[in-house]
């Protein structure tokens, strides 16, 4: 049970709302904002899609967040990435030989970005061999909003939707390819 109410109706068959976008509700002011930075970053952002769930997966590893894990878990095996990636995620085993040189390096920096907010300059020049100057930034972006959505999610409490992940990625794949 979710620390503050749900607002809203609950869903109704066939419709994807998300207890988590029920919850940020509360915020009025700031709710829209964060949830189109929440879409931007699922559809509209140069880093590929693998990059993205990898660095979601490290941060709710990292940060505790239970509920993007399971949310993101399925988008993850539906953008190409393996079983065993996201196990060595699980176990933090972040240079295990089932990720890529670019992947390593993502995952190396996106570490760093969280636990330590400094990135050291090999590990910035590792980034950098293989993401673009926007695509390094979108990677930070990525990293802080779902640092933020563990904290929410955690500190109330808010009660995990079963399997929906997929289906809001499919939306914001969609809304976005319509652009």
């Amino acid at each position: 049970m979710s620390r503050v109410p749900l607002l809203g109706p609950d869903p109704q068959p066939g419709e994807v709302t998300l207890n988590l976008v029920r919850v940020i509700n509360h915020a009025v002011e700031t709710a829209d904002p964060q949830l189109r930075l929440g879409r931007r970053i699922l559809g509209r952002q140069l880093l590929g899609d693998g990059p993205r769930e990898l660095l979601v997966m490290l941060v709710a590893k990292l940060e505790g967040g239970e509920y993007e894990w399971v949310q993101h878990r399925p988008i993850c095996t539906q953008v190409g990435l393996t079983d065993a990636q996201i196990a060595a995620i699980e176990r933090l085993d972040l240079a295990a030989d089932v990720f890529s040189e670019a992947e390593a390096a993502i995952l190396a920096f996106g570490q760093q970005v969280v636990e330590t907010v400094r990135v050291e300059d090999a590990v910035f020049q590792a980034v950098a061999k293989h993401y673009s100057h926007r695509e390094i930034v979108e990677a930070i972006l990525t990293c802080g909003f779902y640092m933020t959505m563990a904290r929410v999610t955690e500190a109330l409490e808010v009660p995990i939707d079963a399997g929906v992940g997929t289906s809001v990625f499919a939306n914001v794949q969609k809304a976005a390819a319509q652009r």
